[in-house]
């Protein structure tokens, strides 16, 4: 009888002991252990694209190779601007790695550039300001000059300072 092979980690999943665990799942599973295999080259593939591209761009995911063509997930418009001039760069040097990638395609993903959600019991449910700078609105409230164009600012400078002081 073959001993268990030992947990190994997936590069590019964000906690270790999840990924061993997903991995653990994969094997024990007949039909599902055909999918270890992809798993291990897409990850292969997402460490090969993060070492090759620059920092600011760690946030992009590979999420296929199909037929020559590497499509990427970008957080934004703007990544997907500027990497589409690395493009070239990218498909070169993974060439060079062994990956048969004949054009680089990007997709937005806008989902990928939100930041983990948070506890809301950590998270304030409003900006808390310091008693001075009530004070300070209130003060900056009472001195602005009273004029037509200033009405609208005034109100809402009370209004905060009120809204702020009863809190």
């Amino acid at each position: 009888m073959q001993s268990p092979k030992p947990p190994y980690h997936i590069y590019g999943t964000k906690v270790r002991r999840t990924s061993i665990e997903a991995t653990d799942f994969l094997r024990r599973n007949d039909r599902l252990a055909a999918l270890l295999p992809a798993a291990t080259r897409m990850a292969k593939l997402q460490k090969d694209v993060r070492l090759i591209l620059p920092p600011m761009y760690a946030n992009c995911e590979a999420l296929a190779v199909q037929d020559g063509v590497l499509t990427l997930a970008v957080p934004s418009s703007a990544v997907a601007a500027k990497l589409k001039q690395q493009a070239p760069k990218l498909q070169g040097a993974l060439q060079k790695k062994g990956w048969q990638v004949d054009s680089v395609r990007i997709k937005i993903q806008v989902g990928r550039a939100l930041p983990a959600e948070e506890s809301s019991s950590t998270k304030p449910s409003s900006l808390e300001l310091p008693p001075t700078a009530v004070q300070a609105f209130e003060e900056l409230g009472d001195t602005l000059p009273a004029s037509p164009q200033n009405a609208p600012l005034i109100a809402a400078i009370k209004r905060l300072a009120e809204k702020r002081k009863s809190k």
